[in-house]
């Protein structure tokens, strides 16, 4: 049957209205065919072949729609390839994972990266102002799950995204971190889904490790003992990675602990100023809808390093709400603040647990005790399972679980000197020019006895994350301009034009 001329001529009309597009409104169509059928639009005419022959930025997006269907798949491979990890010696006698490292080679690939792990609700919302209507009160996606996962496993936290890398994840993944609506009973105020079943909410781990991540990679910059935990990628993140540089002698107890508990492990605490943590989550300004997620935070915190001395004390069979394949090992100690290790409220003693969860997650639990009194507590997850050197990542809180907070990030991991473990943070600082004021009395007296100089910045953290979007706009008159996020939009464009920075001073936020 031969097409009528009118047929032909609404053809010809659809053809030529197609290709009479701007490029970004025919790049928006072309992007949502798959490979395929792009490769066939190409021959359709001169036009659409010349347009998408070399368009780089037309095959990107094809590449992440397209791949993003793959992310079970990658999710699933990862973790095999990393519970399957183990070490080896390389040619210059030291302890590489071949696994680890084959990842880091893949995902060394931008493209990949931007595909896999930056698929969470943070990340829509970088990208999108749209994002609350679009989202309504339906529950997240598991997409968003298992690319959070993917994120934490990575363990280098990704700060900036976007093409010209001036979207900052870091007052996003504040805004979650600090929104207290996180912290309920059936998350048990910690890293946990709001359905009460202790599976894991790798969004909400995804957001404390950026927070952790940005105010540790700021305060102490090139430091080993962050570096190699938080900006080596797929360092540590798998089980009995954990190697210490001393084999210490072991008790009945710590013979018969899965978890590797006894020793010393490196701690962070962040927290907000309590007016601003209280005028965010209480003020009329923080009167959002419950499905919607509160503006981006940029206020500026609080960051304190601790190290904690924790040994086992019991042993006993799990309980009928925890994994069944390892016991429940009990342990106690002491923490000590390095920040302000002459203040009383700064060291404390400890106990807690250390467990299964019923997906096999291990979860640590602990409460911090002033002078005899329970004071705070706080829940975790070990990144990367049983052993990892990777560390627990989680939030603290009120040991009443007080509805009014305080409560914020906290992270803990192994060192790998036990017997030093000051000595070796000290020496891991050797080279930096500057850091925080709160850093400790006791660290550069050391330094000062050394010959090392040191140089003091405010106890203010400087902070550069100023482009949060538009979202605020979504919440109307309910946004309380006093809550804007601080902004330098000087200091952002210079960074997308790539000039040198070294001129500019950001503003710093007052904690």
């Amino acid at each position: 049957m031969e097409a009528s001329p009118r047929s032909e001529e609404r053809g010809d009309d659809m053809q030529q209205s197609l290709t009479a597009l701007p490029a970004e409104i025919l790049n928006h169509i072309l992007m949502w065919l798959d490979p395929e059928s792009v490769m066939t639009a190409s021959k359709v005419c001169r036009v659409l072949y010349h347009f998408i022959k070399g368009n780089q930025s037309l095959c990107r997006d094809v590449y992440l729609l397209w791949m993003i269907h793959q992310l079970a798949f990658v999710c699933d491979t990862v973790s095999r390839l990393l519970k399957n990890s183990s070490y080896v010696n390389n040619n210059e006698g030291n302890l590489i994972s071949n696994n680890a490292e084959y990842l880091r080679d893949l995902f060394s690939n931008e493209l990949a990266a931007s595909t896999f792990l930056q698929q969470s609700s943070l990340f829509e919302r970088m990208r999108s102002t749209a994002y609350l209507s679009a989202r309504g009160a339906h529950p997240p996606r598991e997409e968003h799950q298992m690319s959070a996962k993917l994120h934490c496993l990575y363990g280098s936290p990704i700060l900036k995204a976007g093409r010209t890398r001036s979207a900052r994840s870091y007052p996003y993944a504040c805004s979650r971190v600090y929104d207290l609506r996180q912290y309920t009973q059936r998350t048990k105020w910690g890293p946990f889904r709001d359905d009460d079943t202790g599976r894991v909410d790798w969004e909400k781990v995804e957001a404390i490790a950026i927070v952790l991540g940005k105010n540790m990679l700021t305060k102490w910059p090139r430091a080993d003992v962050f570096d190699e935990i938080w900006d080596t990628p797929f360092h540590g993140s798998f089980p009995r990675s954990f190697v210490p540089r001393k084999m210490p002698e072991l008790g009945d107890l710590d013979a018969r602990d899965p978890y590797g508990v006894t020793g010393s492990w490196y701690r962070v605490v962040c927290f907000l100023d309590y007016s601003d943590f209280f005028h965010y989550n209480f003020s009329m300004g923080a009167l959002v809808p419950s499905y919607a997620p509160r503006p981006p935070l940029n206020v500026g915190e609080a960051t304190r390093l601790i190290i904690m001395k924790i040994r086992v004390t019991s042993i006993e069979p799990p309980g009928p709400d925890d994994g069944q394949e390892l016991p429940v090992v009990h342990f106690e100690g002491e923490s000590q603040s390095i920040d302000n290790s002459m203040d009383d409220n700064a060291n404390s003693d400890l106990r807690g647990s250390v467990r299964l969860t019923p997906e096999g997650e291990v979860r640590w639990t602990s409460v911090s005790i002033f002078h005899g009194q329970e004071r705070w507590r706080s829940e975790g997850i070990q990144v990367g399972g049983v052993r990892s050197a990777r560390g627990v990542v989680g939030t603290w809180f009120d040991r009443d679980y007080d509805l009014q907070g305080p409560a914020g990030p906290t992270a803990f991991w192994k060192a790998a000197d036990a017997e030093n473990p000051r000595d070796a943070l000290l020496d891991s600082m050797t080279g930096i020019l500057a850091m925080p004021a709160e850093f400790p009395h006791a660290l550069t007296d050391m330094a000062a006895s050394s010959g090392d100089e040191m140089e003091f910045l405010d106890d203010d953290d400087a902070d550069d994350d100023d482009d949060v979007g538009d979202e605020e706009a979504e919440f109307g008159d309910l946004w309380d301009g006093d809550l804007e996020p601080t902004t330098n939009e000087l200091l952002g464009l210079l960074e997308d034009a790539e000039m040198d920075l070294a001129e500019v001073t950001p503003h710093e936020p007052s904690v």
